[in-house]
């Protein structure tokens, strides 16, 4: 008696699968990791790209920005003062500490030449002092003390008269100005000029012999 025997062929496909379906998912899913990688890639690429112009930007305009350091006169202290009212001609006499302030707002010393700082009252100058070279470095503030001399010697009969009704009253105005010239360095290789000037006016009390106040344009 003959029976009839069913061998399954192990290689032959299951019933049911398609080979070539299987090939063409697994290759569209590994295009589409790729396609994402791409696009991850570029998203990377592009983020680095702004945070690099960002970079630039501000070091171009923070870093590289020179901007004008700020020149100024501090309360000064009267040492000696004496003055005269008198009808012909009045007078004064004084000598005080000025504490001059040179701030420097870059990100690079400020070497400065040597200048004059004169104090007037009106139109005449009443004493002068001499501010000899330095450097302020990068984000500080340059602090020196200088003793002055004024007195009314130069005064014409007009201010002398002005001076007359001021010291009567008690209070005396005096001007202080300069111009420092100098170069800011940056990252030890550029150098830009920069000038900065000195306008103030102070008010004295002849009968305390104090600085009342200082105002710096």
């Amino acid at each position: 008696m003959e029976k009839n025997q069913q061998v399954d062929d192990p290689l032959a496909p299951t019933s049911g699968q398609n080979p070539r379906s299987d090939q063409e998912s697994l290759s569209n899913h590994m295009e589409q990791e790729k396609r994402q990688k791409r696009l991850k890639l570029a998203a990377y690429i592009a983020a680095f790209a702004v945070f690099q112009v960002i970079v630039i930007l501000v070091f171009v305009l923070v870093i590289m920005k020179v901007r004008t350091p700020k020149f100024r006169v501090g309360t000064p202290s009267i040492q000696a003062l004496t003055s005269n009212v008198g009808p012909a001609a009045s007078s004064f006499n004084m000598t005080l500490v000025a504490p001059f302030r040179l701030k420097n707002p870059n990100f690079g010393p400020y070497k400065y030449d040597s200048t004059t700082v004169v104090f007037t009252y009106g139109d005449a100058v009443v004493g002068q002092v001499a501010i000899p070279k330095g450097k302020a470095n990068f984000k500080s503030t340059q602090k020196f003390d200088a003793t002055v001399g004024l007195n009314s010697n130069s005064l014409s009969n007009t201010s002398s008269s002005s001076l007359g009704t001021e010291l009567t009253s008690g209070v005396l105005t005096l001007t202080s100005s300069a111009k420092l010239n100098g170069k800011v360095q940056l990252m030890l290789i550029f150098k830009k000029k920069k000038s900065t000037s000195m306008d103030c006016t102070m008010t004295i009390s002849t009968a305390s012999r104090t600085v009342q106040s200082v105002t710096c344009k």
